[in-house]
């Protein structure tokens, strides 16, 4: 019986959730783009869990959408709403937390898996982390918020250049650009963001996702439209130059090399 591709495991008010396809680098299929949000939200939901830790199974944190299934039918494509046909009552990939979501980044983050990162209150990464914007490469429009989110964390013209060019970003430039908030050894990983959660722990919860939401209203302020505007650039995309499997298919072979040849 296959594992299934996302696991989740409570222990003393944290929720440990964890991308399980390895051998495919945790590439978002359609079956994990239906569990991932649903399991995020039983956590938010659990009165006994107060902080939830996003990972993945090594070797990689998430390589994106499963390029496989992009190139055969595209329905991964739809199952996250990437496609600018969203029906949930969330932006992303992720529903909205009340509760803390660190992302507990363990190796490869690429487009898909950046825009995943990207939705984390924020990031701890391994020093095998690696970061990278392929839409360009692939031939998908960013439809989960890249565009308002990688720019606010790294600049607009850094966002614009990983978008452009393609090419992995490290864990230390990653840190320097202010992607992520720790660097730490690859071991250490889920320990470090233990620490952090138990830290967290100790606040005062109400006080806390008040905060929370506070800043998540704050941060609607301006980049809202700027949503909104992404979600345009997606519809045009898929109404002017339209989406074909067949073109993921035949690229699929020169992402993967290319994204190895780099990590």
């Amino acid at each position: 019986m296959a594992a299934d591709p996302v696991r989740m495991v409570l222990d003393d008010g944290v929720a440990v959730i964890t991308l399980n396809r390895p051998e495919a680098r945790n590439a978002l299929n359609s079956e994990t783009l239906r569990l991932l949000p649903t399991l995020v939200r039983k956590a938010d939901g659990d009165p006994d869990v107060d902080v939830l830790i996003l990972t993945g199974s090594d070797p990689a944190f998430c390589a994106g959408l499963d390029l496989k299934e992009l190139g055969r039918s595209g329905d991964n494509l739809r199952a996250g709403g990437a496609d600018g046909t969203a029906t949930a009552s969330w932006r992303g990939p992720l529903p909205p937390t009340d509760k803390p979501l660190i992302g507990a980044i363990n190796g490869a983050a690429a487009t898909g898996g950046l825009e995943l990162a990207l939705a984390c209150d924020f990031l701890i990464a391994s020093e095998r982390a690696r970061f990278a914007d392929t839409h360009a490469r692939v031939g998908v429009h960013p439809g989960w918020g890249l565009t308002v989110l990688l720019p606010q964390a790294v600049g607009l013209r850094r966002a614009r250049e990983m978008s452009a060019v393609g090419r992995f970003i490290d864990a230390a430039t990653a840190l320097e650009w202010g992607l992520v908030n720790h660097v730490v050894a690859h071991d250490l990983l889920l320990p470090f963001c233990l620490d952090l959660a138990s830290e967290i722990r100790t606040a005062d919860q109400d006080g806390l996702r008040l905060i929370s939401a506070t800043y998540d209203a704050v941060g609607e302020v301006a980049p809202g439209d700027g949503w909104d505007a992404e979600q345009a650039g997606v519809r045009r995309f898929m109404q002017q130059a339209g989406f074909d499997p067949s073109r993921v298919a035949e690229r699929r072979e020169a992402i993967i090399k290319r994204g190895s040849d780099q990590v």
